[in-house]
């Protein structure tokens, strides 16, 4: 069996994230969110995440600097997960996906153990990357389009437990960065109505890291 978790970083960066990221759930085939918990709108994605019980909601830890990429500072993000929650994260991964780094790492293997949380990369979901808009600092809507995300379906997903990343969002002016258009797009393409019937006829079900054990 193939499943697909089909999850959005950077929940609680804007509030025009956060609209998306709900529109994606409600309308689309979003299943999952990675919630920041010290951005400008957390608080308003922890409120919002209490109203959609069936949206998995882990943590997206950021560090700013590798020295900062300590096993305290990942529980401490942790914690003030559970105050804007009043749960555990269904998952945890970082921004940028730093706790990949060899120094990094170590920490957030360390807290995922403790709490039985999966962490992405290292908890037998595949982890596919490819559902961006943007690469060598230009813009590519085709490779986040219908079309794009069935190429991706079609070459990236196996069988057993699979993760789509992906960023969608309104743009609005709350947050700096490069990456605005393409989140845009990447929310309509999820909305299609089309994407679902796609992954009905390849046989791929819709998932959350709610069903992956870590035990």
């Amino acid at each position: 069996m193939k499943s697909l978790i089909v999850n959005a970083d950077d929940f609680g960066a804007s509030r025009g994230i956060n609209r998306g990221v709900v529109e994606a759930h409600q309308t689309g085939i979003l299943t999952s969110a990675s919630m920041m918990v010290d951005a400008a709108a957390s608080a308003e994605a922890g409120r919002i995440s209490g109203g959609h019980p069936d949206l998995s909601v882990g943590l997206h830890v950021v560090i700013r600097s590798p020295a900062g990429a300590t096993e305290a500072e990942v529980e401490r993000q942790l914690e003030r997960f559970t105050e804007l929650t009043g749960q555990l994260p269904t998952h945890l991964d970082a921004h940028h996906n730093v706790h990949e780094g060899e120094r990094a790492l170590p920490a957030f293997l360390s807290v995922a153990e403790r709490h039985h949380l999966p962490l992405r990369g290292h908890c037998g979901v595949r982890h596919i990357a490819k559902f961006y808009g943007q690469w060598d600092g230009e813009t590519h809507l085709e490779q986040i389009s219908p079309g794009g995300f069935a190429r991706i379906v079609e070459t990236e997903v196996e069988e057993g437990f699979n993760e789509l990343c992906c960023h969608p969002g309104h743009v609005d002016y709350e947050l700096v960065s490069s990456y605005t258009a393409e989140r845009a797009a990447e929310l309509a393409t999820l909305c299609d109505p089309g994407l679902a019937d796609l992954l009905s006829e390849r046989a791929i079900r819709l998932a959350t890291f709610r069903e992956v054990s870590t035990r």
